[in-house]
């Protein structure tokens, strides 16, 4: 079985989400993981200072021995190792390296410093050595055997690199409290005397690699265990309900497997952290949470379990970050707020739930993120709500929510509410205008999928943080307000699919946030953590389709998105004040006049769809000088003229030029040809675009936490525009 595979940002968490859900590669975690995980990375790294401390060198000359390994070691590498070519004749001044008192070379931390090519046995010739720390460089090939029979060797990281092979079944490495050899290209099963002769391991992280086989029996004799990583891999069978007992672990990963089975436990457990997510588990889930008395962390997203929430879960005093979208859990829950005092972040998208929203959630004193997304509540924000004082992530994207000028008016009230997203409810309702409508901290408002008609909503001039507003797929008209231009700090507008009219506003050319680089979207959750605002990340699927993920954490684009509206009028030339506007999609409206030559200064563009308009003129030479530029279309207007060539513009296909009879060049016709391309393709010609729409990809390290809703579209310009809709 293929895996999609992305290297590892260190300065991120272990447990992310791919493009379907969960993922262990991308994006950082919920604040309630992040403040466990910094907790267990420090007790991590004073484990390997405690190491390094006790092997610094005292004034000592380095062993001429090792001298020849260093320089045998070097001489393998692909490239010079920086400060190490330049540096003294004593290996033990060269950057990266520990000797002890007697000159032998105890310590290598080469981590990040640009390492290619293989490994070979000269460095397992170090016979003192205690630290090795490869991560994060190029290097690849197979390890060679001799790395896993160093008697000395306490710690051993080798993740982030191009590592491939399998593990041999005898490992003896008496010494090793840390073994991290995650985000490689290892495969074959995992090594069972890992555990067996290495009695005293601490931490093994073996993720994000091509593992498969069953968890080995022998990991029962990992009595010092205190963290466990095993997630991305192709391991398959059941969980060893040992690996809950094993005395001193802490965290057990094992998200985005093959697992199958039920979850089984009868003993108690030191857990702090599980997560079980991306396999394939089933059943109900156990009631067997009172055995996990110090349990934070529980992630069970994408598996296939069914039935209801068990009592101990809806009690758990302890539990701050419970995860349990995309499974079939069905009936109503009620959460036990008096006694869920630590419930940080409740995410239950994408089953089965029914009944009205439950109305006790704003008695959990510490809830911040909620996500109940594609479930079937039904009714309005409950009354409560007003009283939500610690929510600041809100997600009920298709719940069949009803009266959105009742749920508007109850949330406003909600002081610490920075991101809302009611995708795809209030089904025909009007969108209300009340100016006095007042959300002072929002930053992300998605309200889109709705079909609200009504015109454009007044009350967003007093949302002076906002920096995501999504309203598309609705059926708003009239025009677009002008101070949409004086928020300062939005980011991504999408205005698509509605029925806007008249011109674009000048002041959106005005936006601050779009005008210049390096846009500061980081905010610390913790003390010391720090990540990445709720905004959402576009993937483009085939041409001009779009993958719109909000997730807590999660990347985005820039990205002004007006497409499929009735805009008229020219194409402002100050549009190329957005330096740092990534994609610009007019596509579809009814905008005339020639294309601006200061198009040329947006340079940090990467989409640009002007297609199915009324433009005339040539297309502007300069465009060839935008290097960013990977997706751009012009198709179906009334331009002339030749096609530029060079730059981004030879990567271009035909399809981006069509129907503009009076265009020539290498792309399409001759310019004496005179070729009529139909304005609206006809039945086997319509282009189709298939757009991926996450009801929601959570809260932010994104969370992604995405249901994926696939929409044919048919993008032709019908006489009914309803028909975007359907």
């Amino acid at each position: 079985m293929e895996k999609t595979r992305g290297k590892r940002d260190d300065s991120k968490t272990d447990m992310a989400w791919n493009g379907k859900f969960l993922d262990s590669r991308n994006l950082k975690e919920f604040e309630g993981f992040l403040s466990f995980h910094s907790a267990n990375q420090t007790a991590t790294w004073n484990l390997v200072n405690g190491i390094l401390a006790a092997q610094l060198q005292l004034n000592s000359t380095c062993n001429s021995n090792d001298s020849m390994v260093l320089k045998s070691f070097m001489n393998q590498m692909e490239r010079a190792i920086d400060g190490w070519t330049s540096a003294s004749s004593d290996c033990c001044d060269w950057d990266g390296v520990t000797c002890d008192f007697n000159g032998k070379v105890v310590g290598l931390e080469l981590s990040k410093k640009k390492l290619m090519g293989n490994l070979g046995n000269s460095i397992t010739s170090l016979d003192q050595l205690r630290t090795l720390n490869l991560s994060q460089n190029l290097l690849k090939g197979p390890l060679p055997i001799s790395i896993f029979h160093l008697p000395n060797l306490q710690i051993l990281d080798l993740h982030n690199n191009e590592f491939s092979g399998s593990f041999p079944r005898s490992v003896n490495l008496p010494s090793v409290r840390l073994l991290d050899v995650s985000d490689n290209n290892f495969e074959g099963p995992v090594a069972p005397g890992l555990c067996t002769n290495s009695t005293r391991i601490r931490v093994l992280k073996l993720g994000i690699n091509y593992f498969d086989g069953e968890i080995p029996p022998e990991f029962e004799k990992c009595g010092f265990l205190e963290q466990l990583s095993l997630d991305g891999n192709l391991l398959s069978g059941i969980i060893p309900e040992y690996l809950f007992n094993l005395p001193r672990l802490s965290q057990l990963s094992l998200q985005d497997n093959l697992l199958t089975g039920q979850l089984r436990n009868s003993n108690p457990s030191n857990l702090v952290s599980l997560d079980v997510s991306l396999n394939g588990l089933s059943g109900n889930l156990p009631d067997f949470f009172r055995t996990f008395p110090n349990l934070r962390n529980f992630s069970a997203h994408s598996n296939n379990f069914s039935g209801r929430i068990p009592p101990s879960l809806l009690n758990s005093g302890t539990i701050s970050w419970l995860v349990l979208r995309n499974n079939s859990l069905f009936g109503s829950f009620e959460l036990n707020c008096s006694a869920m005092i630590n419930l940080s972040t409740l995410d239950l998208a994408a089953n089965k739930f029914l009944g009205p929203v439950p109305d006790n959630l704003p008695s959990c004193p510490m809830l911040k993120n909620v996500d109940l997304g594609a479930n079937n509540f039904t009714g309005p924000i409950p009354e409560s709500f007003k009283k939500f004082d610690s929510l600041s992530y809100l997600c009920f994207a298709k719940c069949n929510l009803k009266n959105i000028s009742e749920s508007l008016e109850i949330l406003q009230y909600c002081p610490n509410l920075t991101t809302l997203v009611l995708r795809w409810n209030f089904q025909d309702e009007e969108m209300p205008s009340d100016a006095n409508l007042q959300f002072k901290e929002l930053k992300t408002l998605v309200i889109s999928r709705g079909k609200l008609t009504g015109t454009f909503p007044l009350w967003l001039n007093g949302l002076t943080k906002l920096k995501i507003l999504d309203l598309s797929g609705n059926q708003l008209g009239g025009r677009v307000p002008p101070f949409l231009g004086d928020l300062a700090s939005l980011v991504y507008m999408d205005l698509s699919n509605n029925f806007l009219s008249g011109e674009i506003p000048k002041s959106l050319t005005r936006l601050p946030a779009l005008q210049f680089y390096n846009n500061s979207l980081d905010v610390t959750v913790t003390p010391g953590v720090t990540v990445t605002l709720d905004l959402p990340i576009i993937m483009s699927i085939g041409m001009f389709g779009q993958v719109l993920q909000y997730g807590y954490g999660s990347r985005f684009r820039p990205t002004l998105d007006l497409s499929n509206n009735f805009f008229s009028g020219p194409i402002w030339p100050e549009f190329g004040n957005l330096e740092n506007l990534h994609i610009l999609n007019l596509r579809y409206n009814e905008l005339s006049g020639n294309i601006p030559s200061s198009l040329v200064n947006l340079v940090s563009i990467e989409t640009l769809d002007l297609s199915h308009n009324e433009l005339s003129g040539k297309i502007p030479r300069s465009l060839v000088r935008l290097g960013m530029l990977s997706k751009f279309s012009v198709a179906y207007n009334n331009l002339a003229g030749f096609i530029p060539s060079g730059g981004q513009f030879s990567t271009f296909p035909a399809s981006s030029f069509e129907g503009n009879p009076g265009l020539c060049g290498e792309f399409v016709l001759h310019c004496r040809e005179t070729k009529e391309f139909p304005r609206n393709p006809e039945s086997e010609e319509e282009e189709w675009r298939i757009i991926s729409l996450p009801v929601c990809t959570g809260f932010g390290t994104g969370f992604l936490l995405s249901v994926i809703l696939w929409v044919v579209v048919p993008m032709i310009r019908d006489t009914d525009r309803t028909e975007k809709f359907e």
